[in-house]
């Protein structure tokens, strides 16, 4: 299930990325980003279902944090806004993803949650601070193929 959750959430981050870009309209990318958001948590409440230990609910956090992020954007697209509160919810989540890379016992997926929260701060940094990052978009789009699509299809081949 997490490589078909990362497969689709590195899609969604490329889009995003060309979105930054300005080649893909808001409004264009909100439908996406809803469904990839929706997708993730009904894994994730899933994935709840089944979870018995205090990493299995950390790990469903995090997938979560996921699924809110790509839902709370797509409102955003929809109707315009401007972006702020979202900014200020990607803080609490590179905050938590900090954490999540700690406990992670995992290596490689506590650096992936590092580089996740390196992300999500420089939303934070753009959209609530309003500062711009001229690299967002083409780092978007790294993180996704990067961290995201090819894990997952890693994953979804049996070779993660």
């Amino acid at each position: 299930m997490l490589g078909v959750a990362l497969f689709f959430i590195g899609a969604v981050l490329v889009v995003n990325g060309v979105g930054l870009t300005g080649r893909i309209e808001a409004k264009e990318s909100a439908p996406f980003n809803f469904i990839v958001g929706f997708l993730t948590l009904f894994i994730n409440f899933f994935l709840l279902t089944k979870a018995q230990t205090n990493l299995d609910f950390l790990s469903i956090a995090g997938g979560l944090l996921f699924s809110f992020t790509y839902l709370y954007l797509s409102v955003v697209q929809w109707y315009g806004l401007n972006g702020t509160g979202l900014g200020w919810y990607c803080l609490f989540v590179a905050i938590s993803a900090v954490v999540n890379a700690a406990f992670t016992p995992d290596l490689i997926f506590s650096g992936l949650w590092v580089l996740w929260a390196s992300l999500w701060l420089f939303f934070f940094i753009a959209l609530a601070l309003k500062k711009n990052l001229a690299f967002l978009p083409i780092y978007t789009i790294l993180i996704g193929i990067g961290t995201c699509w090819i894990p997952g299809f890693l994953m979804l081949f049996g070779k993660w």
